[in-house]
């Protein structure tokens, strides 16, 4: 039945098919810097794709769930885009563009398109949770998809929306030749092998959520990583996706990479993640409310771990 959604007749004006895609590789979801006064840094922004560009990343992705896009406004929202791929125009952007409502999604995949997106982020609509069937999540992102001038990326994300994108409504969509891939962030590995047998003949890619699960995501189908830690820990999630790829033993440098990847995700968040980028000579700088920033008792426990990996954030206690 849900298959019978996808409508036969896709648009001819598709930039790219996905078999021109590949998502192999790391795309760290940058920070978005803000002065004191939360408003805009965008010099900061450039001085930070100044030393991420150094990096061996695939590319960004940028107004991620890390870069505070639901705080954003769709001016913003464009400056930022038009600001990474201006300071790395060779380097590919995953870009979040998804809303509750489909058309205001479709006007923010236009919009940052035309910035400089080359693949579009959307998430599962979540607010009426109660209203969303499967049916109701296959017509928003086959909509998405088909008015799209870049590819979709689904972003099943949990944590955030309260939900997992059904797996029979990622298999109905994976059929659609403009969206090419999911982002999953919940960590389950079943679901991701699952995920990847099932699509194994179409042109659909599994990206992992995390580096505290990227060696597992990748035994099972995942093909790169969009990791929170990249932001700081650029070499060591780049190295770890490398020696995933070369079949080499990096098990220990996974275990290594799960303490300080959690701490700047689950446990600190975004305000530990930018606390973190202070230390290590990018700009971090303020969330913007209502997001608070850590108190002192949390920096200490952060930096305990992150020295614990070799980055000394004690320059930046009070």
């Amino acid at each position: 039945m849900l298959r019978g959604l996808l409508k036969s007749n896709l648009k001819a004006n598709l930039r790219c098919l996905s078999s021109s895609v590949d998502l192999a590789g790391v795309f760290p979801p940058i920070v978005t810097p803000f002065h004191s006064s939360e408003e805009l840094a965008l010099e900061k922004l450039r001085h930070n794709v100044g030393i991420w560009k150094t990096k061996g990343f695939k590319g960004y992705t940028v107004l991620g769930s890390n870069g505070e896009f639901q705080y954003l406004t769709i001016d913003e929202k464009v400056k930022i885009v038009e600001t990474v791929k201006s300071e790395d125009p060779d380097k590919k952007i995953i870009v979040g563009a998804g809303h509750e409502s489909t058309k205001i999604t479709q006007e923010y995949v236009s919009l940052l398109s035309k910035a400089g997106g080359d693949f579009a982020l959307i998430y599962a609509p979540c607010f009426y949770r109660g209203s969303m069937s499967a049916s109701a999540y296959v017509n928003h992102f086959t909509n998405i998809a088909e008015s799209s001038p870049i590819p979709v990326i689904l972003y099943n994300v949990p944590a955030n929306t309260g939900l997992d994108l059904p797996i029979e409504v990622v298999l109905t969509l994976a059929e659609h030749e403009n969206i090419v891939g999911i982002k999953e962030s919940g960590g389950n590995v079943v679901r991701i092998g699952s995920i990847a047998h099932k699509t194994k003949d179409f042109d659909f890619q599994i990206v992992a959520g995390s580096a505290s699960f990227m060696l597992p995501s990748y035994s099972v189908g995942a093909v790169g990583t969009v990791a929170a830690l990249a932001n700081v820990m650029g070499d060591e999630v780049c190295r770890l996706h490398d020696m995933i790829s070369a079949k080499q033993d990096c098990l220990e440098l996974q275990h290594k990479l799960i303490a300080p990847n959690n701490a700047v995700t689950a446990t600190f968040g975004v305000a530990g993640l930018k606390f973190v980028c202070d230390s290590v000579g990018l700009y971090g700088g303020p969330c913007r409310s209502p997001i608070q920033p850590l108190d002192s008792s949390q920096k200490k426990k952060l930096t305990a771990i992150m020295a614990d990996v070799g980055i000394d954030c004690s320059n930046s206690l009070e």
